[in-house]
């Protein structure tokens, strides 16, 4: 399924910016658009200033100055805070994160009881009346009013909650997401539009109440490293484990700065007590180190505040009728809904004119990709998308069998129609429950750039679920990178296939896991 998204328009560099705006939006999104190529060292690029850290890497005298005077984001914690960007760059973080923020949720009642908070169960949404004898066309916009209540069935008065929205036909393998307006006052709209003839449900979930927003606020506020990463270190028949993250909090325990040379990505772990820093071997997830409150955890309960389905006041489905004669069929695009696409019979369509290709059987998967070398670097949902070509090629042999099964590096080659498919994950963080090589965690920006490129060559990057509970300036900080490097790699080789892989919802709605 992965491969019928495909997009075969060469990336030019307004269609990239467009293409990393969706990948920004959904995770909570970022942009692409052309910028000047700073040569900078990794002190000037880092993204992270760790306050008093021992470096343990040589200094490099940089080799060219900012372009224009540096802004400083918002500091996200006590203990960490952002390199400073061009003023260019700083304005477009600044329309980025506006773009993204969150409307004010009110603050935990004391003593803290669930009874105000916000419940699904108290909760319902109306379908509203369409147009004339409330008939349904494909074309037409369906709106969708939700009411939000309490533990006691009182209304709320204020916004905040995070509510997702779909239309969907489950015989028709048909879906499309709806468009949340929250009006502050504890009501909402979902707009969707109607793009296919016959029965679409409507269904309204919880994910978050407003009052667990006001939670995960704090926490990324004052945790970002709730992450708990470690690193193993060994020489010989001695062995140390320590914590690493973006940064660390200043302790008596000097630190080992990991602060990529090339890309200034930071990356820091508590130096071992008896090995030297150049003996670190393997990348640890160590869990999540939750700072909640006395009961903050109630907030976050699965199928009581949590992702959870809010039930009709009435109808919850309408029928859509054929297309008006009279209507246009560009009207059919993204209106109110703000959106992309949508499925149907299983299959992605896009809105918008953007052409998509479908490859339905392995004959025209391998025929695509015929004399191509593709790249692909990311995480699980990118390594799905190379799992899908593995299984699609029959002909296409595996490279390197023994590699973790989670974290690769993964390679398949087609000799007969000279296919090599690659496989890498991405730099740091990495939250895999596995030991991962620290020798195999390489930046995305830094693989891109060892590419020659060229019209039979494909690059395929995804990176967003294991950066998720930190900071969205460092998520930002991370794409910047990944964009100076696609934009030199398109400046070399103008005919190189560029494919982003954004975001999707995560099935495990708590953050707190």
């Amino acid at each position: 399924m992965w491969l019928k998204g495909f997009i075969s328009n060469h990336v030019n560099m307004k269609l990239l910016k467009t293409c990393v705006i969706l990948l920004l939006l959904t995770v909570l999104f970022f942009t692409l658009r052309n910028m000047d190529l700073l040569q900078l060292n990794y002190k000037e690029n880092s993204a992270i200033i760790n306050k008093k850290v021992t470096s343990t890497q040589p200094t490099v005298p940089p080799t060219a100055p900012p372009t224009a005077p540096p802004t400083a984001p918002p500091v996200p914690d006590n203990f960490c805070t952002f390199k400073p960007l061009s003023s260019a760059d700083a304005e477009e973080e600044r329309l980025i994160l506006e773009s993204i923020a969150w409307p004010e949720t009110p603050p935990l009642p004391a003593p803290f009881s669930l009874n105000q908070t916000s419940n699904a169960a108290h909760s319902t949404f109306t379908i509203l009346p369409g147009g004339v004898g409330d008939e349904r066309h494909v074309g037409d916009q369906l709106e969708v009013m939700i009411k939000m209540y309490d533990f006691q069935g009182n209304p709320k008065k204020s916004g905040g909650d995070a509510i997702v929205t779909r239309l969907h036909n489950r015989a028709l393998e048909a879906g499309v997401a709806g468009r949340v307006v929250d009006h502050l006052n504890g009501s909402y709209s979902a707009v969707f539009s109607l793009l296919w003839e016959g029965s679409a449900q409507v269904e309204v979930t919880l994910v978050h109440s407003s009052e667990a927003i006001t939670v995960l606020r704090r926490l990324n506020r004052e945790h970002p490293d709730r992450t708990i990463l470690k690193s193993l270190f060994r020489s010989g028949s001695i062995s140390e484990t320590t914590i690493c993250n973006i940064c660390l909090r200043q302790t008596n325990q000097p630190q080992c700065n990991y602060t990529d040379l090339r890309t200034g990505d930071p990356w820091f772990c508590y130096k071992p007590k008896e090995l030297s820093c150049d003996t670190r071997m393997y990348h640890i997830n160590g869990g999540m180190g939750i700072k909640l409150k006395a009961n903050e955890a109630k907030l976050f309960k699965s199928n009581v505040n949590m992702q959870v389905f809010i039930q009709a006041s009435g109808p919850a489905n309408v029928t859509v009728l054929p297309q008006r004669k009279e209507q246009p069929m560009d009207s059919q695009g993204s209106g109110k809904s703000g959106l992309s696409g949508y499925y149907y019979q299983g299959v992605w369509r896009s809105l918008g004119g953007t052409k998509v290709h479908q490859f339905n059987n392995s004959s025209a998967i391998s025929q695509c990709l015929k004399g191509k070398v593709v790249h692909l670097y990311g995480d699980s949902t990118v390594r799905q998308w190379f799992e899908y070509l593995d299984a699609s090629l029959p002909d296409a042999k595996e490279i390197n069998r023994n590699n973790p099964k989670k974290s690769g590096p993964f390679m398949i080659w087609d000799n007969a129609k000279n296919i090599l498919v690659k496989f890498h994950l991405h730099g740091p963080p990495l939250s895999a429950s596995i030991h991962i090589p620290t020798s195999e965690m390489r930046y995305i920006a830094n693989e891109i750039d060892d590419v020659v490129g060229g019209p039979n060559t494909v690059i395929i990057f995804g990176i967003w679920a294991h950066l998720t509970p930190f900071p969205m300036q460092f998520y930002i900080r991370r794409l910047y990178g990944i964009r100076r490097a696609v934009i030199r790699l398109l400046n070399r080789a103008p005919d190189t296939l560029v494919v982003i892989r954004t975001p999707n919802l995560r099935g495990d709605a708590c953050p707190l896991k």
